[in-house]
């Protein structure tokens, strides 16, 4: 019963400057960011791919997979801008199961918080330095965002931390960009009174201190679609949910309306081959109504350096998923090219 005190995390300004960021790395974010704040607010119309594996579990392997994306960058540049997925932080539905690298930097070892905040920020240093890419994470404790926050350019608020007051407000004191996925009841307006809270202002208790925060207007929402009573995947990537979709934002006073289609999850009933099916529907609908075309501003899609996803322990595959399965990278690669002809 009750809490055992382990220790006492380092605070963020301290990781941060036993882990300093050098000019290169200062310099690449700064051009991403203002390029990414460009496709959300509408000064671009370049198509955003948030692309990579469902947890980043070994160092090797997603910076391994990361300079196959750079290559591919360069030749879809002029329409589609990557922003891999690093996702160091897991939501597990039930509490059970690998929690992400913050837990624990080796999957076969028992969790370790403070090597976790080590491994991840070395971790998203390496990545941009050898890919040439700030990344995406997801935010599963708002407590940790400091941790990452120079070297981040996009955040994911998960289905199960959608509704949480902390999260909300928290994203509301971010500079990037920021999705809310819906939640897994599938219900659109919770999902964008998240985003209403998150574009406001507010004043709250965060890491011991009051703080104020001045609203993040790059906050958005992610289609991931849901799970019914039966525990029945619904789709919500279709143009009727696209349109709905659209409609909803025009009833809010919220600025740059924008969705991120999530292509696995939900909407694909983790069946993750249907990844490719989905974002050329999702892409088609863009191509044929022009208020589509404003509002999805991209595809979120789950892919490693092999198909699939397998157990942790045992005979461990290279570049495979230990969580939900991935795309494999000749499939990935393929879709990129894909996704930059019909943008």
């Amino acid at each position: 019963m009750g809490f055992e005190f382990i220790k006492k995390l380092p605070t963020p300004e301290e990781i941060r400057s036993q882990y300093p960021i050098d000019e290169t790395i200062v310099e690449i974010k700064t051009k991403r960011d203002q390029e990414i704040q460009d496709i959300f607010t509408g000064k671009s119309d370049k198509f955003i791919a948030i692309i990579g594996p469902c947890s980043a579990d070994n160092e090797d392997a997603v910076c391994d997979y990361l300079v196959r994306l750079k290559k591919v960058q360069e030749k879809i540049y002029d329409k589609v801008l990557i922003i891999p997925r690093v996702y160091t932080n897991k939501p597990r539905t039930t509490g059970e199961g690998y929690k992400g690298m913050v837990h624990q930097p080796d999957p076969e070892k028992k969790p370790n918080m403070l090597a976790g905040l080590i491994a991840i920020r070395k971790m998203h240093m390496r990545a941009i330095h050898e890919c040439e890419m700030t990344c995406a994470d997801e935010m599963l404790y708002p407590e940790n965002w400091r941790y990452l926050s120079d070297l981040l350019s996009y955040v994911a608020v998960g289905a199960r931390s959608v509704e949480d007051q902390q999260h909300r407000l928290t994203v509301s004191g971010m500079d990037v960009p920021a999705g809310m996925k819906n939640p897994t009841s599938g219900d659109l307006s919770v999902m964008l009174n998240s985003v209403v809270a998150a574009q406001g202002a507010h004043r709250f208790i965060y890491r011991s201190w009051e703080v104020e925060t001045t609203g993040n207007p790059l906050a958005h929402t992610i289609l991931r679609g849901a799970v019914n009573k039966h525990g029945e995947a619904i789709p919500n990537y279709h143009y009727e949910d696209l349109r709905l979709l659209w409609e909803k934002y025009q009833e809010k006073n919220l600025v740059n309306p924008a969705v991120i289609v999530d292509t696995n999850h939900s909407n694909s009933n983790k069946q993750y081959e249907q990844q490719v099916r989905i974002a050329r529907e999702v892409l088609h609908s863009r191509l044929v109504d022009p208020d589509l075309r404003k509002l999805v501003k991209g595809l979120m899609i789950e892919s490693y350096l092999e198909p699939g996803a397998q157990k942790i322990g045992g005979q461990h595959v290279y570049g495979k998923s230990i969580t939900d399965p991935c795309l494999g990278w000749e499939e990935s690669e393929q879709l990129l090219y894909t996704i930059a002809e019909m943008c």
